[in-house]
């Protein structure tokens, strides 16, 4: 006791509400930072000292491996615990399905349920085929006894075919990778443009600031008069670029909806996939016309996803009308 009781704080680790408050500290320092981000035992090992806790729990390195080892056992007894009491009822459930691969020290195929954020399935694999998603999806599928709604995956085509033939549910592009190719193609070119004529306005009006004499008063220079007044205009002009920009961005963003968002009048398909294709347009031709670089195999690249992308919208509306006809609705 007297070996722990030396800082001012030590008296709440004894405790009853201080132990509890320090081991979810010690849980949520581990799981946060050593399972879900992969922080190294010697800086977790650092971090609990420098908290002056190296007397209340563990805080060597090795011994925060075997806490993070018995943590992890436990959160997958956990989550075995929780499917087989998801599944006990026998209903099938069915589920919005996400598919990716990732590369750490080898390739790893990730599984997940994007309604609840997951993890179904995650495992290294010697290739990320068509027949090797397939075979670990259905697996993973029939013990759980779900069903997937509809699978969001990049353009690869084996994932591609895996929605559409293995498990025969609508493809959806993922539309994050779809906006970060628009974005990166336009969005530093603008933002360099626009810097620049900052930094020459602010060039321009040092020069007039630097002129001696009362004539910089009484008699302006015409001719630095004029560079300001030109370089005021380029500034304005990037600005107002920057901010259309933006609004096309945001309206490609926004168009994706059953509803529309300025009056909320239901959408379909065919009318989100038009407006989707006018934009991208537009931004095209906004980037021509400030003679920007062409990034033609990016714009490529979005207009081919535009109508997998819609098609979400007429595929969501089946649902809703499948709902509402096994409902008894009143005639008011």
């Amino acid at each position: 006791m007297e070996r722990r009781d030396v800082h001012p704080e030590s008296w709440l680790w004894e405790t009853t509400e201080g132990r509890r408050w320090l081991t979810r500290l010690v849980v949520a320092t581990l799981y946060t930072f050593g399972l879900k981000r992969g922080v190294g035992m010697d800086t977790m090992s650092a971090f609990f000292a420098r908290l002056h806790l190296e007397r209340q729990v563990g805080c060597a390195p090795s011994a925060i491996r075997g806490v993070m080892q018995a943590l992890e056992a436990a959160l997958l007894e956990t989550a075995e615990t929780w499917e087989k009491d998801g599944c006990a009822g026998g209903e099938m459930r069915e589920g919005i399905g996400a598919v990716d691969d990732t590369f750490l020290e080898r390739m790893m195929l990730v599984f997940m349920d994007l309604r609840t954020g997951y993890l179904l399935w995650e495992e290294v694999a010697e290739d990320r085929t068509f027949a090797t998603w397939k075979a670990v999806v259905d697996a993973r599928l029939k013990a759980l006894g779900t069903e997937v709604f509809y699978l969001v995956s990049d353009r690869a085509k084996a994932l591609i075919q895996l929605a559409e033939q293995g498990l025969e549910c609508l493809s959806m592009p993922d539309c994050f990778p779809c906006m970060h190719d628009l974005v990166k193609s336009y969005a530093l070119p603008i933002g360099q443009r626009l810097r620049q004529a900052h930094q020459e306005l602010t060039k321009a009006k040092a020069a007039v600031a630097r002129r001696p004499g009362p004539s910089q008063v009484d008699q302006p220079d015409p001719q630095a008069q004029g560079l300001g007044e030109a370089r005021q205009v380029e500034v304005t002009r990037w600005e107002e670029a920057h901010n259309t920009y933006r609004g096309l961005v945001e309206t490609l963003s926004l168009t994706l909806h059953p509803f529309r968002i300025s009056d909320a009048a239901p959408q379909s398909t065919a009318q989100v996939a038009s407006q989707l294709q006018a934009t991208v347009e537009a931004i095209e031709a906004f980037a021509q016309c400030h003679q920007l670089p062409a990034r033609p195999d990016a714009m490529t690249k979005v207009r081919k996803q535009v109508p997998a992308l819609a098609a979400l919208v007429d595929f969501w509306w089946q649902g809703v009308h499948q709902d509402v006809e096994s409902l008894v609705l009143s005639p008011r």
